[in-house]
């Protein structure tokens, strides 16, 4: 995400807690390694799996064995495989069933192993077989992550206890509840932890997979899957704004299709009088009943920074849509 600062300088949303271990934005150019023997990518599902949660990372994965085995007598680095306990085809939340391979012996073990999250997740946290065998898991490979909700998984096993990590936005707070080990970053899109990775909801898992290709592979190949997909290799934003703004156009905030409509034309006249004509009503009844029943200067705290200023009853919205974050600022 990039904002502008105090002096008009852009500034990009990284996570620079651990500059050591960060991710895209600062990884070198090369990979840390470049893989001789293909690496092998397990990605665990369990009925009710959330279906892109899966083929999110997968296909990232995939592309990247198309891209670097594109010339001649180049080997795919990754091998691909979905693992369930159930070991047959696995039901997603959305209905198709996955092909997958039963759970592996202690003895064959990956370089990643990723879970992913969904619907069914709470089940699959209650199965003590898999939570078991999770555990073991992911103290045998080099490196572990989870997609979305499957840092439920990963804090039961215990994998989390003492670590960063972030989740969807929607289950952060019961992720903290309930694992007060775990150290939740509900505002990034992932978060990496020594050799654990987790990451925010749903897409956000192909940010994760970028991230991975990068440091195995080097961020022109990353670079490459991401065009390819047409994605960015760095999300411009963190995941605390892609919630907030969906929770401006709820449909029991009475001002939602403004909000929609704000967010389609942050480039266009938003002073008070086109706002009041969009909602319909004079800017004296606009003032007065978004005042008192939107609380702005609190919602514009979760878009942006705001400040505050002069005696004018009226809101001012100020866009920099020059960069790729709108900050949006409200005025009384």
């Amino acid at each position: 995400m990039s904002v502008v600062g105090d002096h008009g300088i852009a500034r990009n949303w990284v996570d620079k807690r651990n500059v050591s271990e960060q991710a895209l934005a600062d990884m070198p150019n090369t990979p840390h390694f470049p893989p001789n023997d293909p690496l092998v990518i397990e990605l665990l599902a369990f009925p009710s799996v959330q279906l892109l949660d899966v083929a999110g990372p997968l296909q990232v994965f995939a592309s990247a064995n198309e891209i670097a085995a594109g010339g001649p007598g180049r080997a795919a680095p990754y091998v691909l495989k979905v693992v369930a306990r159930s070991g047959t085809s696995v039901p997603t939340s959305s209905g198709l069933g996955l092909a997958a391979e039963p759970l592996p012996s202690t003895d064959m073990v990956p370089d990643t192993l990723l879970v992913a999250g969904g619907p069914g997740v709470q089940q699959a946290a209650s199965d003590v077989v898999l939570v078991d065998w999770l555990r073991d898991r992911a103290e045998r490979v080099r490196r572990v992550a989870s997609v979305c909700t499957g840092a439920v998984l990963l804090a039961t096993a215990g994998v989390l206890n003492g670590r960063r990590a972030t989740t969807h936005w929607s289950v952060c707070t019961e992720l903290s509840r309930r694992f007060p080990e775990v150290r939740v970053e509900p505002d990034l899109i992932f978060a990496r932890d020594g050799p654990v990775w987790t990451s925010a909801g749903v897409t956000a898992g192909i940010d994760l997979a970028l991230a991975l290709v990068e440091e195995d592979l080097g961020r022109s190949v990353a670079l490459a899957v991401a065009r390819y997909l047409v994605v960015f290799l760095k999300r411009p934003g963190g995941q605390a704004q892609f919630s907030a703004t969906l929770s401006l156009q709820t449909a029991e905030d009475k001002f939602g299709m403004l909000h929609a409509w704000i967010e389609a034309h942050l480039a266009d006249d938003l002073s008070l009088a086109a706002l009041a004509r969009q909602a319909g009503m004079s800017e004296r009844s606009f003032s007065r009943h978004y005042a008192e029943g939107n609380r702005p200067d609190a919602r514009a705290e979760h878009r942006a920074p705001q400040s505050r200023g002069g005696t004018a009853p009226a809101y001012r919205l100020t866009i920099a849509h020059q960069t790729n974050f709108a900050t949006l600022r409200l005025r009384v």
